[in-house]
């Protein structure tokens, strides 16, 4: 059979599929095959609630937006070309973002009674089978069968094999985007080498999926985007939370104050611990303290006592670090505090994104207590904002809050990642002990930026062989 390839300039997907579906991994593997070709793109992870719902219902529903063109790319899109929907309640959450005219890949095995149910469809409708979905291209498949049927002779339980149905589909959407699978093969073979029977269960199913739009006659086109026009230079996918870790590891090092997290997990700020936490190399040290009050103190003082300072949390989190974000200002600590916005005011909405604490950045302290605000515009952003609110914190020895949010720090995009040598510098100079060659020391005598001169408390050791500070910052009274 002829088939015809046809070029498109901009592409929108949306993976959508019940929480243990696989759908992030679907998408984060299409989106790094994306990358290799040299297509610009972005995403956009969205997660339901961290408290499960239950399988196949709404609120349950897991989906990865993925955008990508032979255009510059600046957001994971609003209206999407093609809904991949692996169950009722994916099709009825996502279908209001799908163009019309757009295309939905639908596993028709989640479409059967009990997920019509559970999806709130009316009794006796299905969707794939009457006429509300005449607006659309509806392509049917049987993912769950298909899957099953490719992985028959391999010894696994019928669970285990219905885990590979998200492998199915990326090799069919590797088959209709003209797309190579050995990137693929590689990620599975690097995560699953020592599970043989899981390895192979994975890449079964996806060659099955692009063997399905090869040999089915039924699809007649084929699709293909170009590569983008974008500055020549060594690229990597980041997300905005691995950014700003990155961002503050450079002014880390770029600085020569070692780089202390004090943080206490709160989504969607917690990768940045976790991020921070594989690179004590660099001589990063990360803090879990036991609340947010906690793990700003624990901030300021290292600080205090020569670190890079750095906080993280989101909206509530803020509220909880309000005071102490107050002692910081009075004392003229450097520190920086990232919020990564959620939805809120409430605490129940720890996966939705809004950005919303922008009067709260500005005025959220007691009386007149002013810091700068920085806000980062995209995933790779967050390594230059970052950086530079680390910059401008030990500079002018204050606090300085990063606004990021869900979207930003959870999607990911192309970034063009800088040499060392192309970084600003950031000298940072701190007074000792008064030498005999050494002006006496004035805690509050501004420099031509207006900042007062670091300190570094001293100490020694008494007799008893305690720590004695002896601490020359004068106190704010």
């Amino acid at each position: 059979m002829t088939r015809k390839k046809q070029v498109v300039n901009d592409v929108v997907i949306k993976f959508a599929g019940d929480s243990g579906d696989g759908m992030q991994l679907t998408g984060s593997q299409f989106t790094n095959n994306t990358a290799l070709m040299g297509i610009d793109l972005a995403t956009f992870p969205d997660f339901p609630a961290e408290i499960r719902a239950p399988q196949g219902t709404i609120p349950g529903v897991s989906g990865f937006q993925l955008r990508f063109s032979s255009d510059r790319v600046f957001t994971p899109g609003d209206a999407c070309d093609v809904l991949v929907a692996m169950n009722a309640a994916a099709l009825k959450t996502n279908l209001t973002a799908l163009k019309k005219g757009g295309k939905i890949i639908a596993n028709t095995d989640g479409f059967d009674a009990k997920n019509l149910r559970l999806a709130n469809y009316p009794e006796g409708e299905n969707p794939l089978e009457n006429d509300s979905l005449s607006s659309y291209e509806v392509i049917k498949m049987d993912v769950t069968k298909m899957t099953r049927e490719a992985l028959k002779e391999i010894t696994m339980g019928m669970k285990e094999k219905d885990r590979a149905k998200n492998m199915f589909v990326l090799g069919f959407l590797y088959w209709m985007y003209n797309r190579d699978m050995d990137n693929t093969i590689s990620f599975l073979k690097d995560k699953f080498g020592k599970k043989p029977e899981i390895f192979e269960s994975n890449v079964k199913a996806l060659q099955a999926g692009y063997n399905y739009g090869d040999t089915t006659e039924t699809f007649t086109t084929t699709y293909a985007v170009e590569k983008a026009k974008m500055i020549p230079g060594n690229y990597r996918s980041i997300m905005g939370n691995q950014a700003i870790a990155l961002g503050l590891i450079a002014a880390s090092q770029k600085s020569g104050l070692p780089l202390f997290l004090g943080s206490y997990p709160i989504t969607p700020a917690s990768d940045i611990l976790h991020e921070l936490s594989k690179y004590k190399n660099f001589g990063v040290r990360t803090f879990q303290a036991e609340d947010e009050i906690a793990a700003i103190a624990s901030t300021i003082g290292a600080s205090y006592g020569g670190s890079m300072g750095v906080t993280t949390t989101s909206g509530p989190g803020m509220a909880l670090k309000a005071e102490a974000m107050g002692l910081a200002v009075m004392l003229e600590i450097p520190l920086v505090i990232v919020n990564v916005q959620r939805g809120g005011p409430s605490t129940g909405l720890p996966t939705k994104t809004e950005q919303s604490d922008l009067l709260q950045a500005y005025y959220g302290r007691n009386g007149e207590c002013p810091m700068p605000v920085i806000a980062s515009s995209t995933p790779a952003d967050c390594f230059d904002v970052a950086y530079e609110a680390a910059r401008i914190s030990v500079q002018h020895m204050t606090p300085v809050i990063l606004l990021s949010d869900g979207y930003i720090a959870n999607g990911a995009e192309p970034w063009l990642y800088p040499q060392s040598a192309d970084l600003q510098p950031i000298p940072v100079s701190f007074k000792k002990e008064k030498g005999e060659d050494e002006e006496k020391y004035l805690p509050y005598k501004r420099d031509e930026k207006l900042a007062r001169p670091g300190r570094f408390p001293e100490h020694r050791v008494s007799n008893t062989g305690s720590v004695v500070l002896k601490n020359k910052i004068s106190r704010v009274m």
